[in-house]
């Protein structure tokens, strides 16, 4: 106990030495949670908060367009700016280019024109099918489209949320508009303004119900999301710090002197992972802490930690020596610092990104899924995500474990038949 004691000193001596791998160990994750789970709130608030800039190009005059720029104003994603009817298709592009807006929609000049055509032709058809006289038109009433001018940074899947958004709004208008029409052409007069709201709010609403494990209805925000994932990650950056420690004693020759001393190699070996798992405790503790206390003053929302405690600690506990195990194998087959730290880093975020931890699992391709189980972070996340957003207990994250538990062995023994070809044990 002695031999461990001082050895695991020593440890704690070389590690505080380290400033580099200790500013990788805490301060880059802090910062990156911070940022990642700003921007992913802000994403999330898009609707309520951050409105997307677009300007309007009204070249029609009648009422239709003006309700519809109405009912786009409504929608609550968009921070409007009307710009003249007279301006041209490359004019409106150069204020695109000056970043005045991130979009840009024309309203075509016969839009009134055209939609109040469509919805007489409508009604008439209508009346006809009731057995009533109807005026309709034999060929086809085509409306003009909108035009829609976008900046290319604007990702595909904010476009289509952009376009699902104009499509109710359009749909609004044009509902309304064939609604009076058939009133008027029933009774002759026009649509009371009290029955057009009572036909067009009758919509039915959604109730939003997360399904978790525990049956509660815990609803997740962008902090439950990232903190968890950046933790893991923080755990296994220790590499930088771990793996070059390896390095450096495996060329000293400190393994080889271990060897002539009255003691066991294995000694070494266990306090490195008493130590760094230490480590990954407290930059769990730092990073959850952060999310509890420092995001609600900064604007962010607080993290929830699991009721679980001792589930958490355990989660925690295995996904940390799983990441000393990974450092130290990977420090054990590395010839030199550069490529413990180059080889490890570059690993880390291949792992992260196929685990699932920059991109959803779920929105990945069929290969990526199954490559995922392969990932020690996958498992992590998910036995993470367990506790955070499905508000399981320990027995709901054991099926995590079990495959998080056979990959760090399987990596400890690696790690020995690494020492074991090299003469070092």
């Amino acid at each position: 106990m002695y031999k461990l004691k001082a050895t695991i000193i020593k440890d704690i001596r070389i590690l505080l030495r380290d400033k580099v791998g200790i500013a990788l160990m805490f301060v880059m994750p802090i910062i990156l949670v911070v940022i990642v789970t700003s921007i992913q709130n802000s994403t999330f608030q898009l609707v309520n908060k951050n409105r997307i800039a677009m300007m309007v190009c009204n070249r029609d005059t009648g009422k239709l367009s003006t309700q519809l720029i109405e009912s786009i104003d409504k929608i609550g994603m968009f921070k409007i700016a009307n710009i003249p009817k007279s301006e041209t298709e490359e004019a409106i592009k150069q204020r695109m280019r000056g970043k005045d807006a991130l979009l840009a929609i024309v309203i075509p000049a016969d839009y009134t024109q055209k939609i109040t055509a469509k919805a007489k032709n409508v009604s008439g058809k209508a009346l006809n099918s009731f057995g009533l006289n109807g005026d309709t038109v034999n060929k086809k009433i085509s409306v003009n489209p909108l035009t829609m001018y976008f900046q290319p940074v604007l990702q595909q899947s904010y476009r289509f949320s952009i376009n699902g958004a104009l499509r109710s709004a359009l749909q609004i208008v044009e509902s309304r508009e064939t609604l009076r029409q058939l009133y008027f052409a029933i009774n002759e007069k026009p649509l009371p303004e009290a029955l057009e709201k009572d036909l067009l709010n009758n919509q039915t609403t959604i109730n939003e119900v997360p399904v978790s494990i525990s049956g509660g209805t815990i609803m997740p925000n962008a902090s439950q999301h990232n903190v968890p994932a950046w933790t893991i990650f923080a755990m296994f950056f220790i590499i930088i710090s771990l793996g070059g420690s390896v390095v450096r004693e495996k060329l000293s020759g400190s393994f080889i002197r271990l060897k002539t001393l009255p003691t066991d190699f294995m000694v070494a070996l266990i306090s490195k992972q008493i130590t760094y798992l230490g480590v990954t405790l407290l930059q769990a503790a730092v990073i959850f802490s952060m999310g509890i206390w420092l995001f609600p003053l900064i604007g962010l929302p607080a993290l929830n930690l699991p009721s679980d405690y001792l589930a958490l600690l355990v989660v925690t506990l295995i996904c940390g020596w799983c990441a000393v195990s990974y450092a130290i194998c990977m420090g054990v087959y590395a010839h030199t610092q550069e490529q413990a730290n180059g080889f490890g880093a570059v690993s880390i975020v291949i792992l992260a990104a196929i685990g699932g931890l920059l991109v959803p699992s779920f929105a990945m391709p069929d290969g990526f899924k199954t490559a995922a189980v392969i990932s020690p972070l996958h498992w992590s996340i998910e036995a993470y995500y367990r506790l955070f957003l499905d508000g399981g207990k320990l027995k709901d994250v054991i099926p995590n474990l079990l495959p998080l538990l056979g990959i760090t062995m399987l990596i400890q023994l690696v790690a020995y038949i690494g020492l074991k070809k090299k003469n070092l044990v």
